[in-house]
């Protein structure tokens, strides 16, 4: 879920310029019965009202559009530009066919659908009792250490091996060793500095290895992977611990509200009488269907 309420947010966005188009006598009288609403232009004595405009801009902030007089004026330009097409639309009776028809209910479905999303979140806010909940859950499953290591990165088997009994001549080398041998571009120019990191996040051969070693200790054999072969030098361990709860706040928080949505939709759909008659077959699978029948007679 990228989440549900992000993706009914979209369809909400594109929704609002889709009514207008589709159904302007209807969205004027609304916004004559909007009291605090103010006119900001007007098409054939048809109104645009500033509600309409604020609605637009504050979809378009989500995605980083600045409000601005001149943004203002492009929307508004917009809107009555839709608004003359419209009513041409009208003249036509476009606005009864099927088609449009069929449309227009997918539009109010997806208004309306947005609307129920945005009233559920604000009236059952995830409070800070059950973010701090939730962090002590994840909390409680941390577990195992993280290592600050050193390595030392080479093509072959017995490149590795020299720099092994060089080191077990002068283990303080090891920097200098790496600065002039590694392979591995970002570290090499650290002496080798990997910095501290979860074992699981590396390849198996490294990981397995670094987690034997002793703290101050190098690999005494050449661990291999599938980038060459590695020789490993353990700086220091320590236990692994989660960040400050002040820290990840923010994203529990939306998490929660999203796991919270999520199961309020499911059992919505999971009440209502849901009836699938016909799967819809695409028109192209359709034709090679029939074609199919009609060669085999």
């Amino acid at each position: 879920m990228r989440s549900i309420q992000s993706s009914l947010r979209v369809l909400g966005a594109v929704s609002m310029l889709a009514l207008v188009a589709c159904n302007p006598e209807q969205n004027a009288k609304s916004s004559a019965a909007t009291e605090k609403d103010t006119t900001v232009a007007t098409v054939n004595g048809t109104a645009i009202g500033k509600n309409r405009v604020d609605m637009i801009i504050k979809q378009g902030a989500g995605a980083g559009r600045q409000d601005s007089a001149e943004t203002r004026k492009e929307i508004i330009d917009q809107l009555a530009m839709q608004m003359v097409i419209a009513e041409e639309a009208v003249k036509k009776g476009l606005d009864k066919s099927p088609e449009v028809t069929e449309r227009m209910e997918m539009v109010r479905q997806s208004v309306l659908a947005n609307a129920y999303v945005q009233d559920y979140i604000k009236a059952n806010p995830v409070s800070d009792e059950a973010v701090k909940a939730e962090y002590e859950r994840i909390k409680a499953t941390v577990s195992g250490k993280e290592y600050k290591a050193r390595h030392i990165l080479v093509e072959k088997e017995a490149d590795a091996k020299d720099i092994i009994a060089k080191l077990k001549k002068d283990a303080g080398a090891f920097a200098k060793l790496a600065l002039g041998k590694s392979k591995d571009p970002g570290s090499k120019a650290k002496g080798g500095d990997l910095g501290w990191f979860d074992p699981s996040r590396m390849v198996p051969e490294f990981g397995a290895a670094v987690a034997k070693l002793e703290k101050g200790k190098f690999t005494l054999e050449p661990v291999q992977s599938q980038f060459g072969f590695h020789v490993i030098l353990l700086d220091d361990s320590r236990p692994i611990e989660p960040p400050p709860l002040e820290q990840v706040k923010a994203n529990l928080s939306q998490q929660l509200q999203q796991q919270n949505l999520k199961k309020q939709l499911d059992d919505l759909k999971g009440k209502a009488k849901i009836e699938l008659v016909a799967a819809p077959v695409p028109a192209a699978a359709a034709t090679a269907a029939a074609s199919a029948a009609s060669a085999s007679k």
